[in-house]
């Protein structure tokens, strides 16, 4: 069994949340977030808190009710305070601009990267070489993150590229003359 399941998740007084079936929409000061979850798993609202349980005896059930009420507390934590995740370019002449709802990115191909921002997430750029990515939804903020970063992962050779802050680049010895 689940220990990280049975513990119930506390509702904030901010926060809105509203069931009917399997699906879970929390509404808050950030924005507001929907999720249909399996029906191996029961969600009962008691006012001040969730509660997940498995409706049945199987692995998957008991398996996913930890997911479900992690799920449940990243979606309550995410509209009351929201999710951030840094970036930071490394490279002569690279760069990111902002251009509406477009992050436009020059990484030393011959062409800009023009990389649509998807709906609720919001991204600025500080010094042309700092980007922060924001919103209510903690995979599509990493999903962002990580696509921005796979236009040019940081090379072990010289360390260009787009990387995310903290994130520890390997570096490598280049070739020597004998």
């Amino acid at each position: 069994m689940s220990r990280v399941g049975k513990v119930p998740v506390q509702i904030p007084e901010k926060v809105k949340v509203a069931i009917q079936g399997t699906t879970v929409s929390v509404e808050g000061p950030k924005g507001k977030l929907s999720k249909t979850f399996a029906d191996v798993v029961t969600i009962e609202n008691t006012g001040k808190a969730l509660v997940v349980k498995p409706s049945e005896d199987s692995r998957f059930a008991r398996a996913m009710y930890g997911t479900v009420r992690s799920v449940l507390n990243g979606m309550i934590k995410g509209v009351n305070t929201g999710f951030s995740k840094d970036l930071e370019i490394q490279g002569v002449g690279f760069k990111a601009t902002l251009k509406g709802k477009v992050l436009d990115l020059a990484l030393g191909y011959s062409h800009p990267i023009n990389y649509t921002i998807p709906e609720g997430i919001t991204v600025t750029v500080t010094d042309q070489t700092k980007v922060n990515v924001t919103g209510p939804d903690k995979q599509l903020v990493g999903q962002v993150t990580a696509s921005i970063r796979s236009f040019y992962p940081p090379e072990p050779y010289k360390g260009k590229g787009v990387r995310i802050v903290g994130e520890r680049v390997r570096r490598k010895e280049g070739k020597t003359v004998a």
